[in-house]
């Protein structure tokens, strides 16, 4: 009898079929037996398999090898560890210090304070996976630490943890509506740190150095591009023709200049644009104005792409609704659309973050001239430390670009982006 036959005297088939295979917590057992049947399975399940495995983890352990021998026997650190201030802070004065250290205190208030509001918005937080998504960061501080030469930064930082604390039960504590003001609050913090290292005959940014420089050119560049590209991009789209081909001759022009040259150019011809007697910026303030300028286009052209992809739909509901071109744009594109473009944009403020090494070619001390500099001492003239000066500024950028990059996907999970 055939199949259909079946079905339409409503008997099903007696055929022998085939069995079903485990479900995924049964698989997971067997895989996660004994080591012997984990190896088997993972690591030599073919011969092919098993030769790629030997010869992998053969290269594998020497290069682990080769590694903890050049950090723990054969680097010589003592360069970084006489240095470590200028890595940090370059020509920053010694007797100004306790701004720095204030400066701290109130990032870290402010982090602990953006923490606990999170935290308390989403129904608590995992410590063990808040301590595991911050273990880059804290990599860096304990090399710092050990490099330290006295007690007195350790105890300031298990201060700065305890303020840290502090901000995080007060954001617990922090009314609900908080929680949307959460980007206000991290640029209140930014600003009052930058207020403390500069106001009341601070020290001004033109003799800032090391990390100090590159966080402010990166956080700098990061804050005023990102209004400026989102414009631009708005002005792009715009069906005002004036505004719309000066925003399209702006984006395309500096996105087709290396950023070095724009670098060069406003080193040497920034003071050619101001008013006659007016004071020339600084080489802080110009090289500042480079990396600004040339993120805004290239944040232009990822928030356009994000504008794009909002469906028609939205846009005439909120037409429908009443709602004015300025409220439409506001409230219900721009939303979705940097939402959309989170990774993009995540991506293009790390490479800005990189893109500040480049200062160093027109002199200004950032934290990979300093790597350059300190070779050039007296004490360590011509013995070949550069791979220790450079491994170090290595893991500050890797451990700063990876938290950014994990800051990202959590902000992708919340939001949803990618989910339908």
């Amino acid at each position: 009898m055939r199949a259909s036959d079946d079905l339409r005297l409503g008997t099903t088939s007696t055929a022998p079929q085939e069995p079903l295979p485990p479900p995924p917590e049964e698989q997971t057992a067997v895989r996660a037996g004994s080591p012997g049947e984990w190896l088997r399975v993972n690591l030599f399940p073919t011969p092919v398999n098993g030769l790629l495995s030997v010869v992998m983890g053969s290269v594998l352990a020497y290069v682990v090898y080769r590694f903890v021998r050049y950090v723990f026997v054969t680097g010589r650190w003592e360069i970084v560890r006489v240095n470590l201030r200028v890595f940090l802070l370059g020509r920053f004065p010694p007797d100004e210090l306790a701004r720095v250290w204030g400066a701290i205190f109130i990032a870290a208030l402010v982090a602990g304070m953006v923490a606990g509001v999170s935290s308390h918005r989403r129904g608590g937080g995992d410590l063990r996976a808040s301590v595991r998504r911050a273990a880059p960061l804290l990599l860096v501080l304990v090399v710092l630490l050990t490099f330290s030469r006295t007690w007195l930064p350790a105890l300031l930082t298990v201060a700065s943890f305890g303020v840290a604390g502090i901000g995080h039960l007060l954001g617990k504590v922090a009314p609900p509506k908080l929680s949307r003001r959460l980007p206000l609050l991290a640029l209140a913090g930014v600003l009052g740190a930058y207020v403390v290292l500069t106001a009341f005959g601070g020290v001004g940014w033109a003799l800032w150095g090391g990390l100090l420089l590159t966080l402010f050119l990166a956080l700098g560049g990061i804050v005023i591009s990102f209004p400026f590209g989102v414009l631009l991009a708005l002005g792009r789209r715009s069906s005002f023709p004036a505004i719309r081909v000066v925003c399209v001759a702006y984006i395309e022009l500096i996105r087709g200049v290396p950023l070095i040259t724009l670098i060069f150019m406003a080193f040497l011809m920034v003071g050619f644009f101001l008013p006659p007697r007016f004071p020339t910026p600084d080489l802080t303030t110009r090289v500042l104005i480079a990396l600004i300028l040339f993120t805004a286009a290239y944040v232009a052209e990822v928030v356009r792409g994000g504008l794009q992809s909002v469906p028609r739909g939205q846009i005439e509901a909120a037409q429908a609704i009443g709602l004015s071109p300025l409220k439409q744009t506001y409230k219900i594109v721009l939303p979705q659309a940097l939402r959309n473009v989170i990774p993009a944009l995540v991506g293009q403020f790390i490479s800005l973050f990189k893109d500040t090494s480049l200062v160093a070619f027109v002199g200004a001390l950032d934290l990979l001239n300093v790597a350059q500099v300190v070779t050039s001492q007296g004490a360590f003239l011509a013995q070949g430390l550069a791979a220790e000066t450079l491994s170090f500024v290595s893991l500050i950028y890797w451990a700063c670009c990876y938290s950014m990059s994990r800051a990202s996907q959590r902000l992708e999970k919340r939001l949803g982006v990618g989910e339908r």
